[in-house]
């Protein structure tokens, strides 16, 4: 996309837009791989449960990851019958449980305690299995990390491989990676699981192996196409991949305005119209997006900050050949996933307006008024 025909088109700020050509692509990424395995690929709506998305992924996938009885109704209101709703969380409330076991196909329980709370429901047609945690950490920083020390996420695989569980249920989750590059940790993970189990896992009827893996940043694919397939051949088992980032991550940008430009202790700060509050991993994890007008060789140094009055409002420091200007735009790149899901309306500031990107043409899609922050904080 051509991102200053964005600004120019984009009336409004801030504004997310939604690139459906990227998304278009991503799934071009995907297609070889998931007719080559013979996998089932899920969207792991989490990253972004925008309705229209959902409606134009739908015939691209074999159906949806969930997390929450929300979501769950949401991918039931998209999905036809035959396509899989696969829910795993380590928060299943026992009022909801029935109804999730109508709305979903797969469900992925957390831990013993979990599954054996739950194993009475009939309801032949709900598959169940459990999460593992195969104890192999491939991440530095633990706030990524689901096999932390302590992790809430999945039960130990050596606690599976002492109890009798293994009869209770249909197939095994596992998910281990975050915004991966390489399909080593996969490659690990499996080898793990083979000599743990061996063939046993022939008894199961699924594997899903989860999300977390870019796959538009990995050049070979074949590691991951040969992984699966062998699974397949060797245990008979259908294998569900759960990609979110992977599909709508680079396709989202955050359009903002500098509305105010001061000098603070010699640095330069820019004021923005919108807020870290609309992209919360930048305060959650400390990490400064990409910014389209960045120049690592800019002669005048910036500090974004968004416009509320939280101290670590901040996007942080970018160079600039020259300084914007209160009224220029600037946009942030590859905010697709986790951010609209997360935003929020602190000191009031609206969230931004949704455009979709189309046929080379900017088409509008929802905006926020006074009256949704309104009705936020009614009471009943």
């Amino acid at each position: 996309m051509d991102l200053n025909f964005l600004k120019c088109s984009v009336t409004s700020s801030p504004a997310f837009i939604l690139d459906e050509e990227e998304i278009a692509r991503n799934l071009h990424i995907l297609r070889p791989i998931r007719e080559q395995s013979g996998c089932q690929l899920l969207y792991s709506i989490k990253a972004l449960p925008f309705m229209p998305l959902l409606t134009m992924l739908k015939p691209f996938v074999d159906g949806f990851s969930v997390s929450s009885l929300f979501e769950a109704r949401l991918a039931n209101e998209i999905l036809t019958k035959g396509q899989i709703i696969h829910l795993t969380t380590p928060g299943i409330k026992q009022e909801e449980f029935d109804e999730l076991s109508r709305l979903c196909s797969h469900i992925s329980f957390n831990s013993l305690s979990q599954l054996q709370r739950h194993t009475s429901i009939d309801n032949s047609a709900l598959s169940m299995g459990l999460r593992v945690n195969p104890k192999l950490s491939f991440l530095k920083d633990d706030r990524f990390n689901p096999c932390r020390q302590h992790s809430k996420l999945g039960i130990d695989i050596d606690a599976l491989w002492q109890s009798s569980c293994m009869d209770q249920i249909k197939g095994l989750h596992i998910h281990t990676v975050f915004s991966a590059t390489n399909y080593q940790p996969i490659i690990q993970t499996i080898e793990k699981l083979r000599r743990y189990f061996g063939k046993s896992l022939a008894q199961l009827d699924w594997l899903n192996l989860g999300g977390g893996y870019l796959f538009d940043q990995i050049n070979d694919h074949r590691p991951f196409i040969d992984t699966i397939k062998q699974l397949k051949n060797d245990f008979g088992l259908d294998i569900h991949v759960e990609p979110g980032k992977a599909i709508v991550g680079n396709s989202g940008y955050l359009i903002a305005t500098v509305i105010d430009r001061f000098i603070s202790d010699s640095k330069t700060i820019a004021i923005l119209d919108t807020s870290i509050n609309h992209n919360p991993e930048v305060f959650e994890y400390q990490r400064q997006p990409e910014l389209h007008e960045h120049d690592p060789d800019g002669r005048h140094a910036v500090i974004l900050a968004g416009s509320t009055c939280l101290a670590g409002d901040v996007f942080g420091e970018y160079r600039f050949r020259h300084p914007p200007e209160i009224g220029d735009k600037i946009v942030f790149k590859d905010v697709g996933a986790y951010s609209l899901i997360k935003a929020n309306r602190f000191n009031g500031y609206n969230l931004p307006d949704i455009y979709a990107y189309r046929d080379s043409q900017i088409i509008l899609l929802k905006r926020y008024s006074y009256q949704d922050y309104r009705q936020q904080w009614l009471a009943d």
